[in-house]
């Protein structure tokens, strides 16, 4: 991280993209090298997919691997990464359990001094039947969250999702008016609703907020057999894609002018337009009449 890019709005960012297994050392070995190849190419802010660190799925049931945040190895671990490589790293989650026994599908942002600069607690959570026999069930293993988060960094706010929050539209228009000029979509999307709906998805949160959107995804089967779609992407305001990950281990980068942001917001100010209304439902027998 330089002044200079600081002082001119101008942040390059990577999306690391893994096949997570459920031994948690493994999968540390190869982000941290991601992470370092990725900084060596002048990245400046790093991000990571949901649940990098460890996955499995039991029929439609989603395990990660977890930890209680005060002894989470991975968590420790990459603290160190960002403080020795003055870099901000975001965790895009990680399993976290708490005192209670619940345990939270939680994204963390690192700052270059080692800070826990912000936390987020994934709040949709993911209880589909996808068809042919497959399903999954979330909320089964994860408590949900309830506070969005938006949260400051020298390039602007950055706001926090994850993986299926992608389809409430609400949570990303809150966050652009209180401040995220970057928006944070980390997911393990799978294949199946990916093929049909990822870069969509992701290309509509950023037109319709005017803001970029990193979204570091997994790729590849899982242990259990859960397919992971891959295609991590960093998208600019006007929903142009500036990376894709395609479906194989590495990392996406690109320069980020947040100036953008304003421009496309003022050139389309749909933040500032919306109007009260009242919904009116017509039955069919009213129709008839």
């Amino acid at each position: 991280m330089t002044d200079l890019s600081i002082e001119h709005g101008i942040l390059r960012a990577a999306c690391v993209q893994n096949c997570a297994t459920p031994q948690w050392e493994d999968n540390l070995r190869d982000v941290a090298r991601l992470i370092d190849a990725a900084h060596s190419d002048g990245a400046m802010l790093v991000a990571l997919p949901e649940y990098f660190s460890g996955l499995e799925t039991d029929g439609a049931r989603i395990k990660p691997v977890a930890f209680a945040e005060a002894t989470h190895p991975v968590l420790a671990a990459l603290v160190e990464t960002a403080r020795d490589r003055s870099l901000w790293l975001l965790l895009g989650s990680l399993g976290i359990k708490d005192a209670d026994g619940r345990v939270f599908n939680r994204s963390y942002l690192i700052s270059p001094d080692g800070r826990v600069a912000a936390r987020y607690d994934k709040i949709h959570m993911f209880d589909v039947d996808l068809g042919e026999g497959k399903s999954y069930r979330e909320s089964e293993t994860i408590a949900p969250g309830a506070t969005a988060m938006v949260a400051d960094t020298p390039w602007g706010g950055l706001g926090l999702s994850i993986c299926y929050d992608l389809r409430f539209p609400a949570l990303y228009r809150e966050m652009a008016r209180a401040g995220a000029d970057i928006l944070a979509i980390p997911a393990a999307f799978t294949r199946t609703s990916g093929e049909a709906h990822w870069h969509t998805l992701v290309r509509a949160r950023a037109i319709e907020t005017g803001s970029f959107v990193l979204a570091p995804c997994q790729f590849g089967t899982l242990d259990g057999g859960a397919e992971c779609f891959g295609h991590s992407l960093i998208v600019d305001p006007w929903g142009e894609v500036l990376g894709d990950g395609g479906t194989d281990a590495g990392y996406v980068i690109a320069d980020l002018n947040v100036a953008k942001v304003a421009k496309t917001r003022t050139r389309l100010p749909s933040l500032l337009h919306d109007r009260a209304f009242t919904l009116g439902v017509v039955s069919r027998a009213q129709a008839a009449e």
